[in-house]
């Protein structure tokens, strides 16, 4: 089954529990037979969720490590906590989710091809603005009032979805694809290429989603400072964390910050770190990484999924995703 069926399993999940009133605790959840599975998309964090009907856990699988999760009381959606682990768990409600992992809440987990709401898409020369919400879709254009539509969905893939609102003989329809998507005017990346028409007339094309998804929900390793690479056998890492939180490692200590994401660019600040000696080597390299770091303005993604952080338009941090868990 799809992760869109597991959803709606999870869900009725929470429901049954709910109701119960058994000394013992939660009724079982009813289940049909078989494994159910499906994929999500938690910003560049890609899980797998089954449950097992058996045991009465839903496992989660991402490129790091496998959870297994019980059932636990949830006041709406349904709610599901890491065995011998209260700091990991996972919410979905409806056909969106949130995984949280020792405490740090990953981006929204939504199903491939989908987009996490609110989702906000635009576009230059003509400029126009989409936004969809609460069930409305709501177009802006220059000189003209906003216009707040009900939309349905038309179509969906792995890679996108269609939508179409209509109202007072105006139908706007909206495709989007899950494909990177540089803005024409600022540069900037985003996770989401958009088109729109009205009454079957191409509006334009344009980007669209949190550019911030492109950076959350994995450990980013780097593989290049300013040109020079890296000493082997060195590890320098960055996570970009909930709540505009930067951590990772620089070589020989730990360090912490800040980043913020701007309108058109990246502001990152590094706060503090560990004190830890290490040889001169590591030390110098460290001190090149913070001083680099404390220079980014704008990041994009590479060809082959690597991040770039840049100064003035110069790639000086190149970075790609960990594939073991985050250290300590």
């Amino acid at each position: 089954m799809t992760a869109k069926s597991l959803l709606a399993l999870l869900a009725t999940s929470a429901l049954v529990s709910g109701c119960a009133t058994a000394p013992q605790g939660p009724a079982p959840t009813a289940v049909p037979e078989g494994a159910i599975e499906g994929a999500m998309e938690c910003g560049q964090l890609a899980i797998q969720l089954a449950y097992d009907d058996q045991a009465r856990l839903l496992r989660v699988t991402t490129p790091a490590a496998q959870y297994l999760m019980k059932p636990v009381a949830a006041g709406s959606g349904a709610r599901f906590e890491a065995i011998g682990d209260a700091t990991t768990g996972f919410w979905s409600k409806g056909e969106e989710g949130v995984l949280t992992i020792r405490d740090q809440a990953m981006p929204t987990c939504v199903l491939p091809g989908a987009v996490a709401l609110p989702f906000v898409a635009h576009g230059q020369e003509p400029f126009w603005a989409v936004t969809l919400d609460a069930g409305q879709l709501t177009l802006e254009q220059p000189g003209e009032s906003p216009a707040v539509l009900g939309y349905r969905e038309l179509a969906r893939s792995a890679t996108g979805r269609d939508y179409r609102a209509a109202q007072s003989g105006q139908v706007v329809t909206l495709a989007v694809a899950r494909q990177l998507c540089r803005d024409t005017m600022s540069g900037l990346a985003y996770p989401v290429q958009a088109r729109v028409a009205i009454n079957g007339e191409l509006l334009g094309e344009g980007c669209g989603g949190d550019p911030t998804r492109l950076l959350r929900g994995v450990e980013w390793v780097v593989e290049d400072i300013a040109g020079e690479g890296i000493i082997d056998s060195s590890r320098v890492t960055l996570e970009f964390l909930a709540d505009g939180r930067l951590a990772g490692r620089a070589s020989c200590n730990r360090y912490f910050g800040s980043w913020q994401q701007t309108g058109e660019g990246l502001a990152l600040a590094p706060l503090g770190a560990t004190r830890m000696a290490c040889a001169p080597a590591l030390m110098n390299q460290e001190d090149r990484f913070l001083r680099q770091l404390a220079a980014v303005d704008r990041f994009d993604i590479g060809p082959h999924g690597e991040l770039l952080l840049l100064s003035d338009d110069r790639g000086i941090i190149r970075a790609v995703q960990s594939t073991g868990m985050p250290a300590d």
